[in-house]
């Protein structure tokens, strides 16, 4: 049976502004009470928001976002100004010998960016910002996206575990029925020793298939951290997930994706109007007091400083920039596009497994379980002989696996349509 790792995201909102909101918007809360604690099976929904909330990698998203919101903070702050205390004229020799002839200056310098680059600075350093979140977004909904098919994945290894220990427990009563055959001279004494190897055989497969439990259990439980088993494992047979279907022309490609396409289109635009301002020289004011030892008099001095540019005027970079800030936009249509073509495709697969699904379980299993119901009974008259019922209860089991595989798939290609769209079980609040 497969197991998908990969998926699709939810529909989430972009920030583009405040510093203080956009760290908030992907902020995780605290994490609840595990179901292990409250003693209840998990379900896909807490596995799908516990994923949201714990997973290492939504956790190092939200702080980089945090990092970034800081960062756009300092970027709007002013340059401190610089203070200079310079001695001259002293310690030298003839009448510059010692301090009397010295000059003592103080001078405070400010530098001013001009062209609004302290504006233009913050704007760039808040689209971001708006990124890193928008990439912390894309992050949760793929921990809480893998979280959601790794549990759909547990519940259809518990439920194959389960055919496999029904399976063995049929071999075992058969193998009573050739037993007794064989006593009373109706079958050959190799018989049973076939039938019992059988038996054998499945015994193996549900302790393999009872490993595997355990093996995608501790997957999923890694995912939010965890080294162990921390949850009390589903029960299939109290949750089904909601199979209703759903149309290629419900919902819209506005998910994280596409909020990340879009965010990182703002900030090459903002870096371009960043790389266009830096055309404009600083300016540098000074003023200062001058004191002469040898007069004892004071005068004050005032400057003003410009770099002349003459070589290098920022263009290259503007240039880059422009570039860039095309080629964001260009991605964002391309992603945008992208999305509406994966969720026909997710669309027709869904529809594709349905159809197979609906056809294993309103046909191929009860005509299984008729004929091998059917073959049981003759081999214990005589009708029958060994390797038919064998063959019988051997397609049984393949067309029980074969309906739990279906409906996995099934589920796994709505869930990751879902988690297109942002519906259930990604609609919810997880913050």
């Amino acid at each position: 049976m497969k197991i998908h790792f990969r998926g699709m995201l939810a529909a989430l909102a972009l920030p583009f502004l405040a510093g203080q909101a956009l760290a908030d918007g992907c902020g995780p809360a605290s994490v609840q009470t595990s179901n292990a604690e409250q003693g209840t099976p998990l379900t896909l929904d807490a596995a799908v928001k516990r994923a949201a909330r714990a997973a290492p990698e939504v956790l190092l998203a939200v702080l980089e976002a945090r990092a970034a919101s800081a960062d756009a903070d300092q970027a709007g702050r002013r340059l401190n100004p610089s203070a200079s205390i310079e001695t001259e004229n002293f310690a030298g020799t003839g009448p510059l010998r010692g301090f009397s002839t010295a000059e003592n200056t103080l001078v405070l310098e400010q530098t001013f960016r001009l062209g609004g680059k302290r504006r233009l600075s913050e704007r760039a350093a808040r689209a971001e910002a708006a990124l890193a979140s928008a990439r912390c977004e894309v992050m949760r909904l793929e921990s809480q996206t893998l979280a959601g098919e790794l549990f759909l994945d547990l519940q259809a290894a518990i439920e194959i575990a389960k055919v496999a220990s029904d399976a063995a427990k049929l071999a075992g009563e058969f193998s009573d029925v050739v037993s007794r055959r064989v006593e009373a001279g109706a079958s050959a004494p190799p018989e049973l020793v076939r039938s019992q190897s059988e038996e054998a055989i499945l015994q193996a497969a549900a302790d393999a298939a009872a490993g595997e439990v355990e093996a995608r259990a501790i997957a999923l439980a890694s995912v939010w951290g965890r080294g162990e088993v921390d949850f009390v494992l589903p029960d299939p047979s109290r949750e089904k997930f909601d199979k209703a279907e759903i149309k290629a022309s419900e919902g819209g490609p506005s998910h994280p994706r596409l909020a990340e396409a879009k965010a990182g289109m703002e900030a090459r635009r903002a870096a371009a109007d960043l790389a266009r301002a830096g055309a404009w020289p600083n300016v540098t004011l000074s003023a200062g007091l001058r004191n002469f030892e040898q007069t004892g008099d004071n005068a004050f001095l005032a400057g003003v400083s410009v770099p002349l540019p003459l070589f290098d005027r920022n263009q290259d970079a503007a240039r880059a920039a422009r570039l860039r800030s095309q080629g964001a936009a260009l991605n964002a249509d391309a992603v945008e596009a992208r999305l509406r073509a994966q969720q026909a495709s997710l669309v027709a697969r869904s529809r594709t497994f349905r159809s197979r699904l609906d056809r294993l379980e309103g046909e191929a299993l009860p005509l299984a379980e008729q004929a091998y119901a059917a073959a049981a009974e003759g081999y214990r008259v005589g009708k029958f002989d060994l390797t038919a019922t064998l063959d019988a209860r051997r397609s049984l089991i393949e067309t029980r696996s074969a309906v739990i595989d279906a409906r996995l798939s099934l589920e796994i290609e709505t869930l990751r349509l879902r988690a297109l769209i942002g519906a259930a079980p990604f609609d919810g609040d997880t913050q």
